[in-house]
Formats: C-alpha cells, structure tokens, sequence
C-alpha cells in the first residue's frame, strides 16, 4: 500500500486501480496541476488551488487565456505530429489532469493505434489518470514518475514499448519546464530525451515566459511559496530559445507565443495581453 502525505490537512481516497492503493492527497496547499486545472475550467481542484489563482490573476490577469491557448496548442500539436508527421508514440512529461481531448484522444482520432505513455508524480492526476485509462491499457499507460528521472523513464516497459513498437516519437513538454527549478538544469533534461528519441522523433516544448524581470520574479516566488517549493522559474525568451537548441522547428525560425503556432483559423483564440505568455514550438530530432 503506497502512501502520499503533503502536509497535515488531507483527504485520504482510492487510486481507481487494481492495485488498491490509498492517496493521502494534502490540502493545505495549491498544486500546480489542480490550479491548472481550474484555469481551464475544470472541476478537479479545490479552495486552496483557486484561492491561489485568484492571487495569480491579480499579478498576471491574463493567465486564464495563457492556460486555455496552451491547451489548444497541446491539441493542435499533436494532431498535427500524428495526422501529418506519422508519429505513433508520444510520452507526456508532467501531463497533469485529464482534460478533454486529452492527448490520446487526439491521437487515437487520427489512428486507434496511437499509444501514449502519460508521466506525473501528483498522486491526483495519478488517481484520475488511471481511471480514465483503465478502460485501454493496451494503447494508453500511466507512469508515477519524476520527469527528471529520464534514466527511470526510459527503462520502464510502457516507454520501452513506444521504442519497440513507434517509430517516431514525440516527447511532449508542454507548460511544465516551468515547474523545475536552473539547479536541476531543465536545459539538460530536454537534450538528454532528445537523444534517446528514434531519429525523426519530435519535441513539443511551451514554457511560461516573460521579459519583465519584475514579472518574472513576482510571480516565480509567489508560486514558489504557494507550492512550498515545487516549482522552478518562469524564464525570458532567450532562456526559452536555449530548449530549442541543436534541434530543427517545424515551422517557423524561432519559437512563438503558442497560439500563434499553425492556429486552426483566424479566429483560433489568441492570448490578447503579453505579461507573460506561453512561448514554444514543435521541433524535430536531427
């Protein structure tokens, strides 16, 4: 029986799984994922996560609009790697709640064959994730891991099928580089996934950004205390063009706010106001 235990107020549930596991899921503090969650309109979070996005949007109110085009462009990319690309495989790092479409029914609407390997370490989206993927295990798995755990990732028998079997790959990294802090060098980690990738594998990387110092400090060290510390840096452009290095984007020569990213119309959404944005592309593996 696993335990989770963040903090002194919990709410103890069950994981949905065969396993029967227990989560001890703490609710004294925000979590990354449920304020996400709430920012798109969801229903998986609780007081805590939406009086810290309330905070949030006094500093940053256009974070809502940042969280819905990201959204967007996580389908989007997706859709587009695996009706024009041919990818097969995709491995979510840091997913975070189940939001519909998620990525394997994105991909599965193009081809059922499609597999997805879904990473997190929050036991709530670990407990949502599994119910919702019970249904396939044969194409859609979830992984309790850390997305720093690139040697563990890759030696799990969910990954290790994606390499068997999908050929290419998309690695996804969609508005969570964010979440690991210089010290752990996120730079590193996408190199290193990328080089473990089949050739003509993929990358789809966003991260929040701004060239407001104050900004960037305000909001990296409000979050850093809501979070007790599980979060890292929101970063400046140059900072995020560093992710994209010895890699070929997809379409354009730099890295966009994403909801400028091969938009389904001009009347897609757009992020209206620029205090921060969401800036990243899709790039292929050389």
């Amino acid at each position: 029986m696993g335990f989770f235990r963040w903090g002194s107020r919990a709410l103890i549930g069950s994981c949905g799984h065969e396993c029967g596991e227990r989560l001890i899921i703490d609710l004294s503090r925000p979590s990354v994922a449920r304020m996400y969650d709430f920012l798109l309109g969801g229903t998986d979070n609780y007081q805590v996560d939406r009086d810290a996005c309330d905070e949030l949007l006094k500093m940053a109110p256009s974070s809502k609009d940042l969280a819905l085009v990201n959204r967007a462009f996580l389908v989007r990319a997706v859709r587009y790697l695996a009706a024009e690309c041919g990818v097969r495989g995709f491995i979510d790092h840091g997913s975070g709640l189940p939001t519909r479409p998620n990525v394997h029914q994105v991909a599965q609407e193009v081809d059922p064959s499609c597999k997805v390997v879904y990473i997190d370490n929050d036991p709530v989206v670990l407990a949502h994730g599994r119910m919702m993927l019970a249904e396939d295990p044969s194409t859609t798995a979830v992984l309790q891991a850390d997305m720093r755990d690139t040697d563990g990732i890759f030696a799990s028998p969910k990954v290790k099928r994606l390499l068997r079997e999908a050929q290419p790959i998309a690695a996804l990294f969609v508005s969570v580089l964010h979440c690991i802090p210089d010290k752990d060098d996120p730079w590193a980690l996408v190199r290193e996934v990328a080089r473990r990738l089949p050739p003509g594998s993929y990358m789809v990387i966003s991260q929040l950004a701004s060239d407001d110092a104050e900004l960037r400090d305000s909001i990296t060290d409000f979050m850093a205390r809501a979070t007790n510390n599980t979060w890292g840096r929101v970063r400046s452009i140059s900072e995020v063009n560093r992710f994209f290095e010895g890699l070929e984007l997809v379409e354009g020569v730099e890295p966009v706010e994403v909801s400028r990213w091969k938009p389904d119309s001009d009347l897609a959404p757009r992020q209206c106001t620029e205090e921060w944005i969401e800036y990243g592309a899709v790039a292929r593996v050389r």
